[in-house]
């Protein structure tokens, strides 16, 4: 029943695009099939190049209005490409527009959105109202030819056949709406170049901004925590100096004391510089994500099953971003899942690496709910990685991270 309802529930937007989309698809088809024919004719003429930039332009804001209507109707968000560059000179100007990639895809865009529409509109509006038909065919029958004779075999073929392209019609809208998105997002958005380094920048971005939060929070422990253990410390030392005065004889008892405070403070001044250069580069990777990753599972609270397949090494900071990773993940299997049990399987072969990490805890993770995972697929991105979630109510959880090998 679930299965049903979700087959038979559409969106009001996908309808209304179908519709409302019919006119743009046609206004659009024809006027890309009309600049690539104008401007053919044209081309040898001194009109033929004015003509394909302004026309190239005006694709532009087409492309504009398409992407907002998608947005808004199919709920697809399609990230604007980048804006056209504006070199000094009119005959820079228009080179620049006659080598934009983005209005000439557009235009693509155009030319293939209008078969599209016309199959968007059939579906959302004629093939309804032909199974209307076809389900009433014996009503309509009689009431136009009422001397004639019923014809029962039609009657029997048209009500199951109007019946079953009913059922169809959700289906078909549903595979027409998500061509449409795939073919927005393919041709209207950013070229996959272009999308690559607004990734990269942002992740370059993202972690700049955490190195700094990082140093900074390390200058402020040193100041605030090691650097006050070392005072404390010396003045210890200096208690203890004190202690053996020439002139009034040495206080055993005091100097022991002072002694013993000294190597308690020297011992926690130790535990905190490790911790605070634990983050730094973690000791357990000089023998590599084979020996660092068991150890870390070790610490775990959740039993982990550990599964290696390294047949590589990988760059050092490969391996540091997959630690780190697995790290993280790990604690959030003890934080939020209320697994009773997890699995960590690495891998590194054929230049890339790929870390899962499995729970079989409550589920339900996800990017951006609030548990790290949208700040780790941004780190991992920083190294050119990839995060993958799927975790649905009730669980499992499998979380998969892949990464090159070589930078």
């Amino acid at each position: 029943m679930a299965e049903q309802r979700r087959y038979l529930a559409l969106r009001g937007g996908e309808w209304a695009f179908a519709v409302v989309g019919l006119p743009l698809a046609l206004l659009g088809g024809v006027y890309a099939l009309a600049v690539l024919y104008a401007g053919a004719l044209l081309s040898l003429t001194v009109l033929g190049l004015p003509f394909v930039v302004a026309a190239l332009l005006g694709a532009r804001g087409l492309g504009a209005l398409h992407r907002r209507l998608v947005g808004r109707l199919l709920g697809a968000r399609v990230e604007a490409p980048a804006g056209l560059p504006r070199p000094v000179g009119a005959i820079a100007r228009g080179r620049a527009v006659l080598t934009d990639p983005v209005a000439w895809r557009t235009l693509l865009y155009l030319v293939l959105r209008l078969p599209l529409g016309v199959l968007g509109f059939a579906a959302a509006v004629l093939l309804p109202l032909g199974c209307g038909w076809l389900i009433g065919f014996p009503l309509w029958a009689r009431l136009l030819q009422p001397g004639q004779p019923p014809a029962l075999w039609l009657d029997a073929v048209a009500i199951p056949l109007g019946l079953f392209l009913l059922c169809a019609v959700p289906g078909a809208m549903r595979a027409l709406s998500g061509a449409n998105r795939r073919l927005a997002r393919l041709l209207l958005g950013p070229a996959r170049a272009q999308q690559r380094v607004r990734e990269l920048e942002s992740a370059r971005a993202t972690l700049l901004a955490e190195n700094t939060d990082q140093l900074r929070r390390l200058e402020r422990d040193l100041h605030d925590g090691t650097q006050a253990r070392l005072v404390a410390l010396a003045i210890t030392l200096s208690l203890a100096e004190d202690t053996l005065a020439p002139d009034a004889g040495p206080d055993l008892g005091r100097l022991r004391t002072l002694v013993e405070r000294a190597v308690g403070q020297t011992d926690d001044t130790i535990v905190e510089l490790r911790r605070l250069t634990r983050g730094i580069n973690p000791v357990a990777l000089d023998g590599g994500l084979d020996e660092a990753l068991p150890g870390l599972t070790a610490t775990s609270p959740v039993p982990v099953t550990v599964r290696l397949d390294l047949r590589e090494r990988p760059d050092q900071v490969v391996e540091r971003a997959v630690y780190f990773c697995a790290a993280e993940l790990l604690t959030n299997i003890a934080k939020h899942s209320g697994a009773r049990s997890a699995e960590l399987a690495a891998s590194a072969a054929d230049g890339r690496v790929r870390l899962i990490v499995r729970d079989d805890g409550r589920g339900g993770a996800a990017l951006g709910v609030g548990t790290g995972l949208t700040g780790l697929a941004e780190r991992l991105a920083a190294v050119d990685g990839v995060l993958a979630v799927d975790s649905p109510p009730g669980g499992p959880t499998v979380i998969t991270a892949e990464l090159p090998s070589r930078l």
